[in-house]
């Protein structure tokens, strides 16, 4: 899949999962929260795209590794990017579960679109 695609589909995924759950904590307006969505995952993707692609020539088992390794510290970096925009701390929940739900709704995403996406 192709960058400017994966970025979309991050963005569409991503960004839904973040805005209701930080608008239904009661803690920001739709707005700025679709905004704090954008901003974190413009933050973090690329760094993800450009880690994992000196992974993809080697052994998979390699690059799956990485792959979960890398998950996971976006999912950190994105909650802790989100206390600041919602008025949280970085030991409330709330960001965790909303990082953890919104980085497996896109990584979902992206595995059922890359076979009708291509290269």
């Amino acid at each position: 899949m192709r960058y400017p695609v994966a970025l979309a589909l991050t963005l569409l995924t991503e960004t839904p999962v973040y805005t209701v759950a930080l608008v239904r904590a009661g803690r920001i307006r739709p707005g700025r929260a679709a905004a704090a969505a954008v901003l974190v995952n413009l933050v973090t993707h690329p760094l993800l795209w450009w880690t994992l692609r000196h992974w993809t020539g080697g052994p998979a088992a390699a690059y799956w590794t990485a792959f979960g390794l890398s998950e996971a510290a976006v999912c950190a970096v994105e909650a802790l990017l989100l206390c600041p925009f919602a008025g949280l701390r970085p030991r409330d929940p709330l960001p965790w579960i909303a990082s953890g739900t919104a980085n497996a709704t896109s990584l979902l995403a992206g595995l059922l679109a890359a076979p009708l996406l291509g290269p």
